[in-house]
């Protein structure tokens, strides 16, 4: 079920695989762009009236990823059947056209709109993971996912900063950004972008019956393994959600942090996940190989969420988060096992089930941290248990370690040991080299044309 296409590496490879580290860069910058001023937004628009801003943003972010959820399969699957390269520079397209109408409405039901426009067109996440399944041998996609994983962190740290700066000259300033950027990178792919799944590899059609998040699911039955991992990876999603539903919250409960120590953490948060997905995750796959990296991984971050729960103090916090950072291994290894079983022609419909469940995973944990939260706080406990948000998250992260165990255990053993060892340009080297190489993709892909 491989695609043997991807084992010799080529100058087209290379470009594409730093196009779509930069598109998924993008839009987590775009999106994280308007945070600082999409809450000052919604509280204008209601007449200041905090309370039922706080209403209207749980809306928004809720619709939001309700949006994702139903939507990734449907872009999954239309890039099994037409490729991937068009449903990811649709994505571009509308993004940017998305982020210019919220930067003109001026109601409240209009930018709520926007909001549910983002969640759709945003939904490329899917066809991107699928292209690098494409594109990158087996061994190598652990690494691969991880590099696309810094994306997220760079944007989650870097955005927002940037976005309050911005804000500060216009409220609207930061929309404008998120345009240009998106609207740049559709400009750059449409001649950069080659191809990855050839028309013999495509879907015979499009089916809506699996094009829906419940389809996508049932369609992954057929693969036990794969569906369990699936399971691991929406357990991660929904522990990870601690972290934006209720961080900044907590750490000002918690350590008495304000927005500075909130920025030094974040900042923090962003190296150690560079360091880990950019650079160890490679050596750590191929010393265990990626079923125990993966179990590495969610044992360390059940570990690291216990130790962040105990934390007495802010710099008690800061010590254990080296071990915590290593819970970034898991899902890198976690995606690249999935890629294993499927078919070239259902890549898109798995990853987009992945994202699916990923996003309902955000629903849950937008209601679950944020609550339990609150009942800590309206006790104002401050001992043992006003780290229970983050013991919630260990329990999560552990049972996802327990499920990995059972689910990998039974394995076979070239995917269980499967690991970076064999030969072959390092993805980071690859990535640097691409800028010499941008020629190659633009002739292969007026050839394909």
């Amino acid at each position: 079920m491989e695609n043997s296409a991807a084992s010799t590496p080529t100058p087209a490879r290379r470009a594409a695989l730093i196009f779509i580290f930069i598109t998924l860069l993008i839009d987590i910058l775009s999106f994280g762009l308007i945070i600082p001023v999409l809450p000052h937004l919604i509280l204008g628009f209601v007449g200041e009236n905090v309370s039922a801003a706080a209403w209207w943003y749980l809306a928004f972010s809720v619709t939001f990823m309700a949006m994702q959820f139903v939507f990734t399969p449907v872009q999954g699957a239309l890039a099994d059947r037409f490729g991937r390269r068009p449903i990811i520079l649709a994505s571009n397209l509308g993004l940017g056209l998305d982020f210019l109408m919220m930067a003109l409405v001026n109601s409240l039901p209009l930018l709520f709109i926007g909001r549910v426009i983002s969640g759709i067109t945003s939904a490329s996440f899917s066809a991107s993971n699928a292209y690098v399944a494409d594109v990158t041998p087996p061994e190598k996609r652990a690494q691969a996912y991880g590099m696309l994983g810094i994306a997220f962190g760079i944007g989650f740290v870097i955005a927002p900063v940037i976005g309050g700066f911005l804000g500060e000259i216009h409220p609207r300033l930061p929309f404008w950004a998120a345009v240009v950027m998106c609207l740049t990178n559709f400009c750059y792919g449409l001649f950069v972008l080659p191809e990855s799944l050839t028309p013999d590899k495509r879907s015979a059609y499009f089916d809506w019956a699996h094009a829906n998040p419940f389809g996508a699911l049932k369609l992954l039955r057929r693969y036990p393994q794969v569906f369990g991992l699936v399971g691991v990876v929406g357990l991660y999603a929904l522990a990870h959600m601690v972290y934006p539903t209720t961080f900044v919250l907590y750490a000002d409960y918690r350590f008495g942090w304000g927005p500075k120590m909130v920025g030094i953490t974040l900042g923090l948060v962003g190296i150690f996940s560079a360091i880990v997905q950019g650079g160890l995750i490679k050596f750590i796959v191929a010393k265990l190989g990626e079923r125990r990296a993966l179990l590495f991984g969610l044992a360390c971050g059940t570990v690291g969420f216990t130790l962040y729960a105990l934390a007495p103090t802010g710099y008690w916090f800061w010590a254990m988060m080296p071990v915590a950072a290593l819970w970034g291994v898991a899902q890198p290894a976690a995606q690249a096992m999935m890629t294993h079983f499927v078919d070239p022609r259902e890549q898109g419909r798995l990853q987009g089930a992945v994202t699916s469940v990923s996003s309902l995973a955000g629903i849950l944990g937008a209601f679950l941290f944020p609550s339990t939260l609150a009942l800590v706080s309206s006790s104002h406990d401050h001992g043992l248990w006003a780290g229970a948000t983050f013991f919630a998250a260990a329990v999560i992260v552990g049972a996802s370690l327990l499920l990995a165990w059972y689910i990998s255990a039974h394995l076979p053993a070239s995917i269980s040991a499967a690991s970076a060892k064999q030969p072959g340009p390092d993805i980071t080297e690859e990535i640097a080299a691409v800028t010499s190489d941008l020629h190659s993709p633009i002739a292969e892909t007026e050839s394909r044309a």
